[in-house]
């Protein structure tokens, strides 16, 4: 072993006489560790969050939608035999999109109505696996029923079996003016995606009677895609709208949501900088305490540097008990950071219950719970800058444990 390896491991591990020096050091490996934990388990909670997102909007909004440029399809049947072709999709299906107003006794609430074809839209959506009641097929052309979110049929106040009526905007035109179209329906279903834009704001019907309330005939809004690859839809939608020419429009979940995921993105930036900060003031005091610990040990550096040791030799000394308290908090941090981010979902339910509050609220964040997924990359990167800046932290005091001169040290000795 090195003699600046094994003096500097020897001072990490003394009794100093200066105890201040040693309590700085501790703080300063203690800063570390609580920077790098704190990292892990937020960025860990961003990509949970992200992904939880991701997958509960995709349960309603299809990959890739194809629609014509005036909002109707009438050649729907050869759209969807062309875009089947395409190796990134592996289902498609027809819909029928309409604002309409639903009413039950007092309560009116506004609404878009979809008409799908339940075996197609099983398929490139996720409505069977989140039914709370009922099923999806219930809706069988001709039945005139509807499956409703679970807040919306809580603002209602329905429940399985009852009878909501459904007006469209497009009225019927008699000689005591314009009458609005009205149509029963029965509640055959309610679920719950767990995406308050879906849960409080549509209803499902059958397309056959969505074709016939809404006066489209044989055409439909649109196709929608399932793709094999959720990021290879923007591409897939600008190969259909060049393969299927003029007068059609291809969008994908990228452009019709790309407000929540980039807000989330940024978010997830922002909190890795202003986070990065406590590794940054720990590091800092990595500095305090090597200076103070440069000044306390003047003495031995002198009686080294009379043996013959070179600055860089005193410089690594000191490097290395930097090193020591930068790798141990580094340590230490991802250590509980792991294992906090892999049992949020446990941990904070069981804060919430003993502290009576909700951290997370439905209507503010689209999702009820707190999700949690661990990235390697991100904490490798995490480790990485940790490590980096405590390094950089011993700089300066082996520096200038280096500039000691050994009579001026000695003088008073």
């Amino acid at each position: 072993m090195r003699y600046e390896l094994l003096i500097g491991l020897r001072y990490t591990r003394a009794k100093r006489r200066n105890h201040f020096i040693s309590f700085i050091s501790l703080i300063s490996m203690a800063g570390i560790a609580l920077g790098v934990w704190a990292l892990i388990v937020v960025l860990s909670v961003m990509n949970g969050f992200q992904q939880e997102l991701r997958s509960r909007i995709l349960g309603v909004v299809s990959h890739v939608q194809i629609t014509g440029n005036d909002g109707r399809l009438s050649d729907w049947r050869q759209v969807e035999r062309e875009a089947m072709r395409n190796r990134h999709v592996i289902a498609a299906a027809p819909y029928v999109s309409a604002q309409g107003l639903l009413t039950y006794g007092q309560a009116v609430r506004g609404t878009v109505v979809r008409g799908i074809v339940p075996e197609s839209e099983e398929r490139v959506a996720e409505f069977g696996a989140h039914m709370r009641a009922g099923n999806l097929f219930a809706l069988k052309p001709g039945s005139f029923g509807i499956v409703l979110g679970v807040d919306l049929a809580r603002a209602l106040g329905v429940y399985p079996g009852d009878k909501v009526a459904l007006i469209a905007p497009q009225g019927l035109v008699t000689p005591a003016g314009v009458i609005p179209r009205l149509k029963q329906f029965t509640v055959v279903g309610i679920f719950d995606i767990g995406f308050v834009e879906a849960d409080a704001g549509l209803a499902l019907i059958d397309l056959d009677d969505a074709q016939k309330l809404y006066q489209m005939g044989d055409a439909v809004s649109g196709v929608r895609l399932k793709l094999d690859d959720l990021f290879a839809a923007r591409s897939v939608a600008e190969e259909e709208m060049a393969r299927l020419g003029p007068g059609i429009y291809a969008s994908d979940w990228t452009r019709s949501h790309a407000n929540f995921f980039r807000a989330v993105e940024i978010e997830k930036r922002v909190m890795f900088l202003i986070l990065a900060l406590i590794v940054a003031v720990a590091a800092f005091n990595v500095v305090s305490a090597l200076v103070m610990l440069v000044t306390d040990k003047q003495a031995d550096i002198a009686i080294l540097r009379t043996l013959g040791a070179s600055p860089g030799s005193i410089m690594q000394v000191f490097m290395v008990q930097g090193a020591v308290i930068g790798v141990l908090g580094t340590l230490i941090g991802v250590v509980t950071g792991v294992i906090s981010a892999l049992n949020v979902e446990t941990v904070v339910p069981a804060i919430e219950r003993f502290f009576r509050v909700q951290f997370l609220s439905k209507d503010v964040y689209l999702i009820p719970e707190l999700p949690s997924q661990v990235h390697s990359t991100d904490v490798v990167i995490i480790a990485l800058m940790s490590l980096v800046l405590s390094f950089l932290a011993t700089l300066y005091p082996s520096w200038r444990a280096s500039r000691v001169n050994p009579a001026e040290a000695l003088r008073y000795e």
